[in-house]
């Protein structure tokens, strides 16, 4: 058995505004152990005050963590070149090189887990074993911990952001009414950090285009 293994999930992959975390926490099997007992799970299961209450807890257990923020001008740019995937390999495989783990557990954005994998290792410079699974977040204790981490974080920025610019975002993610909401005020013109918010998603493209061609509609009128 592995004697310390890191977990790797991300934070903030699908929304339309804000950044992306990935996270990664480093386990002994003790520790891995003790955080199934105290209740770490993925952190889509948890409310977002028990994820809070769990994140001093898994950082006290932890080795040692670490975490990387890919704001969205980033993103975008990777959209653009169709290389999404290779960019979160990219910044999995910086955690990796910083946390240097006996085994590297990441949950796989990419339905072939063993190409992802293989992408994650060309960001290497140390033989390390990695297991790519889909849902690993659901199945890995030190997975579940990451996703917990980056999920804290990544909530935290989106609270700033609302705070800043007297909006409320909601979620970020397109499905909430109230981050949609939000977009339409932004793409108003209201005052609103434009870095932060991520142009190439086609929720956001569209939106534009539905707005400009309600505001031609009422010129014509």
């Amino acid at each position: 058995m592995f004697l310390l293994s890191a977990g790797i999930d991300e934070a903030g992959r699908g929304p339309v505004i804000g950044p992306m975390v990935v996270a990664g926490v480093l386990l002994s099997r003790e520790g891995a152990r003790r955080l199934r007992e105290i209740g770490v799970m993925d952190s889509k299961r948890l409310k977002a005050a028990r994820r809070e209450e769990l994140l001093p807890m898994i950082l006290e257990e932890a080795d040692s963590y670490a975490m990387r923020v890919i704001e969205p001008r980033r993103i975008d740019e990777a959209v653009s070149k169709g290389a999404l995937n290779l960019l979160e390999a990219e910044v999995m495989g910086e955690i990796i090189r910083e946390l240097r783990p006996s085994c590297a557990i990441i949950d796989s954005p990419m339905r072939n887990c063993r190409r992802f994998a293989e992408l994650v290792r060309g960001f290497l410079d140390f033989s390390v074993r990695i297991r790519a699974e889909n849902y690993a977040d659901a199945k890995y204790v030190q997975v579940a911990a990451a996703s917990i981490v980056a999920k804290v974080e990544r909530d935290r920025r989106i609270r700033e952001l609302s705070e800043l610019s007297g909006i409320e975002l909601g979620s970020g993610y397109p499905h909430d009414m109230r981050t949609r909401a939000a977009v339409e005020r932004i793409l108003r013109g209201e005052a609103f950090p434009r870095d932060q918010v991520r142009w190439r998603w086609a929720t956001i493209q569209g939106m534009r285009s539905r707005l400009m061609g309600r505001e031609i509609t009422d010129f014509l009128e």
